[in-house]
């Protein structure tokens, strides 16, 4: 047992790649074989009955943290306030690298956004969804950092759930207002969980190293 937890360890972020390398591959052979709207239909009509003027207006709010101005403006506030210049380098590198895979992805998959129901309009394709990606590249990131900084661990592990919870509900916001299926948020996060581990393996983590060499 103790082999395996420390396997896990030390192989953790790898791990995470190859989860959503995998779940990734499902979607899209699902996709392109036509049999993926029983999932989403599943999914979507055990949300729908929660739908509410109240309810929707939260997720609204929601929403909005994975909004390119919301973003864009915390990102200014930790370029500005931020002391480790490597960090503020690579995780705008992350943001503005993570948006251009989004544009790429649609643009091969060109899937409809779905029609049903839409509590808010958006344009463009569905598949994988941009608010998944960004916000889970943008506060994974800043999440990764926040682990291996010098902060006490219950601060450091509360800004990190924190952050995670933000993303999970901001993934969910997209499905509830009908601005993607659940299976573009999944997407999403599954193929951005491959992205950062490999930003943060071969980017990242190799400058961290010259830079210390370096010194």
């Amino acid at each position: 047992m103790k082999k395996i937890l420390k396997f896990i360890k030390k192989n953790f972020l790898w791990l995470i790649a190859f989860a959503g390398l995998t779940i990734f591959t499902f979607i899209v052979r699902r996709l392109f074989t036509n049999n993926i709207s029983h999932i989403d239909s599943f999914v979507y009509d055990h949300i729908k009955w929660l739908i509410c003027p109240p309810l929707t207006q939260v997720f609204k709010v929601i929403t909005e943290f994975g909004n390119f101005y919301i973003m864009t403006f915390i990102l200014i506030i930790i370029l500005i306030t931020g002391k480790d210049k490597s960090f503020k380098k690579y995780f705008t590198i992350n943001y503005g690298l993570v948006a251009l895979l989004n544009v790429f992805l649609k643009s091969i998959f060109e899937r409809q956004r779905p029609v049903d129901i839409n509590l808010i309009v958006e344009k463009g394709f569905s598949f994988p969804s941009g608010h998944s990606m960004v916000s889970f590249a943008f506060y994974g990131f800043l999440a990764y950092y926040i682990y291996h900084s010098n902060l006490k661990k219950p601060t450091k592990y509360f800004l990190i759930i924190l952050q995670g919870i933000i993303v999970c509900l901001i993934g969910l916001s997209r499905i509830y207002l009908g601005a993607h299926y659940f299976t573009d948020v999944i997407g999403g996060f599954s193929i951005t969980a491959v992205y950062l581990v490999l930003y943060i393996k071969f980017v990242y983590q190799n400058q961290l190293a010259k830079e210390k060499e370096v010194k």
